[in-house]
């Protein structure tokens, strides 16, 4: 987690039943960070559903007015939704990282030979450079019993540095959402 931020006006506030809803078009993280984060709120006594259960096909495949939106949210309430968990990858940053050695001291800056000899594997060595990327995921709550624009409840950021698989990835994140609601005391921990 990088940052989170909770409403004032909710300190006491408790969700019953929560639709969570994945934004990506990885349509298997989607599932899967739907039904594990499900799981997690339901042993905590929350009642939740994903998103793919609720919305048609249609409404995450095409592109959605803030009428239609708010068509959606009136239904959702109208089906006992006290709350809607969204979650969406805010971006993706590509970064490098230099993995020669770093053992220079100032003595080494102050000669160009005795600089250049120590970094010029940098023209020689392939592994000398590494990339990788790191999504911006935001999560946030919002009490759909308010009909107004202070709705919000709860949002954290959270960095997934370089994900090496759906299953593995989708479980810390989902861990990190959960630890970051408990810590809130908006949801329950469970001993």
């Amino acid at each position: 987690m990088v940052d989170s931020w909770r409403s004032q006006e909710y300190n006491n506030y408790k969700p019953k039943k929560v639709l969570i809803v994945g934004v990506t078009e990885n349509l298997t993280a989607r599932k899967k960070f739907e039904s594990q984060l499900k799981t997690e709120l339901k042993i905590r006594g929350i009642d939740a559903v994903e998103s793919y259960d609720v919305f048609a096909p249609t409404f995450t495949s095409l592109k959605q007015t803030e009428e239609d939106i708010e068509k959606e949210v009136e239904k959702i309430s109208n089906n006992g939704f006290d709350a809607i968990l969204i979650s969406a990858v805010k971006g993706v940053d590509e970064k490098t990282t230099y993995t020669g050695d770093w053992y220079i001291t100032d003595y080494y800056w102050r000669r160009f030979g005795r600089y250049y000899y120590l970094y010029q594997d940098v023209y020689f060595d392939r592994g000398y450079y590494n990339k990788y990327k790191i999504y911006n995921i935001e999560s946030s709550l919002y009490n759909l019993k308010e009909n107004n624009d202070k709705s919000l409840v709860w949002v954290a950021s959270y960095s997934v540095v370089d994900p090496s698989s759906i299953n593995t990835t989708v479980n810390d994140y989902v861990k990190a959402i959960i630890k970051s609601l408990e810590n809130e005391g908006i949801i329950n921990k469970i001993n």
